[in-house]
């Protein structure tokens, strides 16, 4: 394995960025999976926003040649904080109410941005970054062979929040199944409280959401929101749509209900029926919530867990994907 050091702001990545590639990037692979990652780089990285952790983003993941991520915009522009693919992360922020105007809050793997004025946080508005700490990229040096990734945020501010951000995507010897492992190690004098989703963003084989595409989850399930009842239902415990999804269309809920308080229920099945091409999630800590959105052109199941560690404990979770 080889380590990179990334100052962020700084031009970086060289050795890992050949002269065709728009954006810098590695590739994993094993006998199933064949995964395309881009690497964090605050100056040419394919995602620069605030939103998401810029961590292990998954541009392609094929098995059997079947596609499950990809591109879910028209046009791609890294610093639209919704412009990414892939199963990415998103942690609330942490210290934002606490900010005044131009003062710093945290959003972990992302870093500490400046609060512009009174508003209220807004996930789709791009903070200015005071501080992205350094990323560091462990990989293999010889890709074809490789079967991870690892990434690494380390950060320490002058508000007295400080942690190192472990995440890992790796791929099962001999399995069609690639697992996100993760550890966050709070460094600092303040506690770590905070919560995290993965929004998944899934465009299996490209085709458009609709009844060809089926969410379902091992407990009945109540749902209620936009879309629902017309575009989309909640039936026993499946998700399904009643029509494709054109243009501008879109549906939502804030909170897919009946789950336990067990890590048991974090078990989320989507499947292309049309293509027969799928993809089972997995953890090992329970939901903290479940919401679920899909546009025209990608359907995401996001599911949130808790995340808490006071200073000198270290917090792990792992989520598992079976394709």
């Amino acid at each position: 394995m080889k380590k990179v050091l990334l100052f962020l702001y700084v031009t970086s990545m060289a050795n890992h960025v050949s002269a065709q590639a728009e954006f810098p990037e590695t590739e994993i692979s094993n006998e199933h999976l064949q995964v395309k990652l881009y690497l964090p780089d605050a100056e040419r990285g394919y995602y620069r926003s605030t939103r998401f952790d810029w961590s292990g983003v998954i541009g392609s993941l094929e098995y059997q040649r079947h596609q499950y991520f990809g591109n879910w915009l028209e046009e791609h522009d890294p610093i639209n904080p919704e412009s990414i693919s892939g199963p990415v992360e998103a942690f609330a922020p942490i210290g934002f109410d606490e900010a005044a105007p131009a003062e710093s809050f945290l959003v972990i793997g992302v870093g500490m941005l400046r609060r512009p004025d009174d508003s209220a946080y807004q996930f789709m508005t791009h903070y200015e970054i005071v501080d992205a700490g350094t990323w560091e990229v462990e990989e293999p040096t010889d890709p074809a062979d490789g079967d991870a990734v690892t990434f690494t945020q380390t950060l320490s501010s002058e508000e007295g929040y400080a942690y190192e951000y472990t995440r890992t995507v790796r791929l099962i010897e001999g399995q069609p199944k690639m697992v996100l492992e993760h550890s966050l190690k709070n460094t600092g004098e303040r506690a770590l409280e905070t919560t995290v989703y993965n929004h998944n963003f899934f465009i299996i084989d490209e085709e458009p959401s609709g009844p060809n595409i089926v969410t379902e989850f091992p407990f009945p399930i109540q749902a209620e929101g936009r879309g629902f009842g017309d575009m989309i239902v909640a039936r026993d415990n499946q998700l399904l749509f009643k029509q494709t999804l054109r243009g501008d269309e879109y549906v939502y809920t804030p909170g897919v209900k009946g789950f336990g308080s067990g890590a048991e229920d974090y078990d989320i099945r989507i499947e292309n029926v049309t293509s027969g091409a799928g993809v089972r999630i997995t953890a090992d800590r329970p939901l903290e919530k479940l919401v679920y959105w899909a546009s025209a052109t990608t359907a995401c199941p996001e599911p949130y867990i808790r995340v808490a560690a006071a200073p000198g404990e270290v917090f792990t979770w792992s989520l598992s994907y079976e394709f």
